[in-house]
């Protein structure tokens, strides 16, 4: 009852701000307050559950966004609310600064410059980077962009940590939830593993070769801490990536190789690290390369109040440098319709090993599907040699999620 009646005076609140916002914004030609948010829904469907339930229909997220400027300085903070998974935590809140027309800094949690940004991906699933903190990914630290170079745009950052985490209420009785409200993937501490990110770095570079025409590489490097040991491993990632828009076409390619050393509290050296978002972690390879590539085409329609219809394909492959670990895929297929400010996903999201896509959520990106003595599961074998071995990736089947999100940006 006091959660829901405090949302409700955040609503009058804004509503109210909203109002006075757009008379304020005449009397002051640089400084403004601008309030906005989104409503989505989600509309799903999953092949490997088999109950009447099915489809399901959720409400997917409600957000706030502000943006403010004041004596020049830049102000952009989005909080987000997630009910169906009952977590609530910040995305993003930096100051900005211009130093200079060419340097741009920001402090506080912002983007961390790396790959394709803002997204890989354009499908509302996102690429795989994103689902071990390579894509889309928030924290919190100080970034610099810099453009002084012709045609060449720069960032350059540090961050001491990873964005704060919001509460969640619930979780998975396996796999736990501590750490793991958040928008986007970091490590959080697990049982015999208490590690977090510490003191990372960001390089990225992308060059415009000519009008849409994009080449970039990006690095990173940063401390794993685990405060049992007070000891410290350095993780690295690097990807390089190309982004191409010709006739109507939009093509995003990315290879992306990253190494997550870590320690468990014992002083052993992991196999795999506890990542999490959304209240809800999981386990991942900790060294990997990831294979991306998505084709998009857009058509300007008239159709109603449809002005837009994208249809698109993205395409993931992680390579486990584990050969004792099964490797993950997805593949999504989809189209976005645009009318206005409302915004509709249509994936058909297939997946192997992928989290979010397949029955195996706690292990996907981490061991992955592996034989079974269940004679329930559909890799069950007779063979106790083969148990817990992993399928060959021809044989694991394909799971698919079918899914609609519905969203009004205001």
């Amino acid at each position: 009852m006091q959660k829901s009646t405090s949302r409700t005076y955040l609503f009058i609140f804004l509503i109210v701000f909203s109002a006075l916002n757009s008379a304020r914004a005449q009397d002051e030609k640089e400084n403004y307050v601008k309030f906005g948010g989104a409503l989505r829904f989600n509309i799903f469907s999953k092949s490997w559950v088999s109950n009447q339930t099915q489809p399901e229909a959720t409400l997917d997220t409600w957000r706030l966004n502000v943006k403010a400027r004041t004596a020049g300085i830049d102000l952009n903070f989005e909080y987000r609310f997630y009910p169906t998974f009952g977590t609530h935590f910040m995305k993003q809140g930096w100051l900005g600064y211009g130093l200079s027309d060419d340097v741009y800094v920001k402090l506080g949690v912002s983007q961390v410059p790396f790959g394709i940004t803002t997204y890989a991906s354009h499908s509302w699933w996102f690429q795989a980077p994103y689902y071990v903190g390579l894509e889309d990914d928030y924290d919190m630290g100080l970034k610099f962009d810099i453009s002084s170079i012709e045609n060449l745009d720069l960032a350059v950052a540090y961050f001491r940590q990873s964005e704060p985490e919001g509460p969640v209420y619930g979780g998975d009785v396996t796999f736990g939830n501590s750490g793991a409200g958040r928008y986007s993937y970091d490590l959080v501490p697990s049982d015999g593993a208490s590690n977090r990110e510490l003191d990372q770095f960001n390089l990225r570079a992308a060059y415009h070769l000519c009008d849409g025409l994009e080449i970039g590489v990006s690095g990173q490097t940063g401390g794993i801490y685990n405060s049992v040991l007070n000891k410290r491993k350095m993780s690295t990632a690097f990807a390089a990536h190309v982004v191409a828009d010709v006739a109507g076409f939009n093509f995003k390619g990315e290879i992306v190789s990253y190494n997550y050393n870590a320690f468990a509290d014992d002083g052993s050296e992991l196999e795999t690290v506890t990542m999490g978002a959304y209240g809800f972690p999981y386990e991942v390879a900790t060294k990997a390369n990831m294979y991306v590539a998505g084709l998009a085409y857009s058509i300007p329609v008239k159709l109603g109040p449809v002005s837009n219809i994208q249809a698109y394909v993205d395409y993931t492959y992680v390579d486990k440098a584990n050969k004792n670990f099964t490797d993950a895929q997805h593949l999504i297929p989809g189209f976005l319709i645009t009318a206005g400010n409302i915004y509709t996903y249509v994936d058909f999201a297939l997946g192997k090993n992928q989290p979010w896509l397949t029955p195996t959520f706690g292990t996907g990106f981490g061991e992955g599907q592996t034989y079974s003595d269940d004679p329930a599961s559909k890799y069950y074998t007779s063979d106790p040699t083969a148990q817990g071995t992993p399928v060959p990736m021809d044989q694991l089947d394909w799971e698919l999620r079918f899914n609609i999100n519905i969203g009004y940006y205001f």
